[in-house]
């Protein structure tokens, strides 16, 4: 009996095992990393800010970019009102941008809308390099400078840290902004130091027009940005990781919303997942190469919540078999060591953030947020059509 609970704990551990050895590698690596050299400011712009039926929020968008530190003349903010009912083509012209009006009730999504931004931006000339910010979102000043500088050193794909802008609205933004610290700020961190690709977020990512010539945007599903960086990390192109600027956009607070959303992100993870995570792996090795493997490493790691769920079943299983069998104290000790791997990466997440500690007590919540999560998973419908986010009352402009 005791070889066979021995076979059925390793089993059970070894997926656990993995992810919590790659979430201690990202944690230890967690630095702050060095900021490249300033560069020659003469590198030309175009911010696209894809939007659909964004009234609430296009306004503070572009004025947010237009205050972006850069030369006036070398960077034009373009907002692309795809298939709109509403004012967001005429509050973003108001606002000063250079809008786009597309309309293609067939071919609907963030995806078919970034790339007609593409396409015009290389048809008219006028930039090297095209930025994507979304509409809900505020970015640094130093965005533009961030890309540039990584430039002028030989990036052509840059991914700026995406952040929250409502932190303090609810428990579920709070919770979602220490996920957002340990997913996009310490990974990010760390996968920069290793020189493998961050990963593109599709919100604060910078694009080379060389690189897009090259390797044309071409991907419409909910997750195009996620899918794109794999796609440049099979051609062996690295995304770089800009820590020092952001990209902070606006979370929605209400239970109705966030399932909304989550269908479509986790949704459109696990179908990545399915569709790459093989494949980059096997190039890893047989290549071999690490920013492949890397990512195919990155995309079998579950959700933190998910990985702290399988922990807690572990934690439970293994101290039951260590009550009647001493023999199995070493699994019990092991599911204790592993929750406190994820303790510290969790915790490290929150001190990338503005968040006090209040918002450690919200993660007492978690294990309620984690079944909520899975329930709206498996309701999940598949939806391919880019949904407007049912947003809360809109914020104020920042100070």
């Amino acid at each position: 009996m005791i070889p066979f609970l021995h076979l059925f704990f390793f089993l059970l551990a070894l997926p656990v095992v993995l992810a919590c050895l790659y979430l201690g590698l990202m944690t230890l690596l967690s630095a702050r990393v060095p900021v490249p050299p300033r560069s020659s400011r003469t590198l030309r712009f175009d911010i696209l800010v894809p939007a659909h039926n964004e009234t609430a929020v296009i306004e503070r968008t572009v004025r947010s970019l237009r205050r972006v530190d850069w030369p006036a003349d070398q960077f034009r903010v373009v907002v692309i009102a795809d298939n709109c009912d509403d004012d967001t083509a005429a509050l973003a012209h108001a606002a000063g941008a250079h809008v786009l009006v597309r309309r293609d009730l067939e071919r609907r999504g963030k995806g078919y809308a970034l790339a007609h931004g593409i396409a015009h931006s290389a048809a008219t000339g006028r930039a090297d390099a095209v930025a994507v910010v979304d509409a809900d979102t505020e970015v640094s000043p130093n965005l533009l400078e961030a890309y540039a500088s990584r430039i002028e050193q030989g990036a052509e794909a840059i991914q700026a840290n995406y952040g929250v802008l409502n932190p303090d609205d609810s428990w579920r933004t709070r919770m979602l902004t220490i996920a957002y610290g340990a997913f996009h700020a310490v990974r990010s961190r760390a996968r920069e130091r290793l020189r493998v690709s961050c990963g593109l977020r599709g919100n604060g990512m910078c694009l080379t027009h060389a690189l897009l010539a090259r390797h044309p945007f071409a991907v419409f599903s909910m997750t195009e940005d996620l899918e794109y960086g794999i796609q440049l990390g099979e051609a062996g192109i690295r995304v770089f990781y800009a820590d020092e600027a952001a990209a902070d956009a606006e979370l929605v607070s209400s239970e109705q919303a966030s399932r909304s959303q989550r269908q479509r992100w986790e949704g459109g993870r696990f179908t990545v997942v399915r569709k790459y995570a093989g494949h980059l792996l096997k190039l890893g090795l047989t290549r071999p190469d690490r920013v492949t493997f890397e990512l195919g490493c990155d995309l079998l790691l579950l959700p933190l919540g998910y990985v702290g769920l399988q922990i807690g079943v572990l934690l439970v299983l293994s101290g039951i078999a260590a009550w009647f069998l001493p023999a199995m104290d070493g699994w019990f000790l092991l599911s204790l060591a592993l929750l406190l791997v994820l303790i510290l990466h969790v915790l490290r997440g929150w001190q990338l953030t503005p968040l006090g500690p209040r918002a450690l007590l919200d993660l007492a919540r978690v294990p309620f947020f984690v079944m909520w999560k899975l329930i709206v998973l498996v309701r999940n419908k598949s939806n391919t059509a880019w949904v407007k986010t049912m947003r809360d009352k809109p914020m104020k402009d920042r100070p």
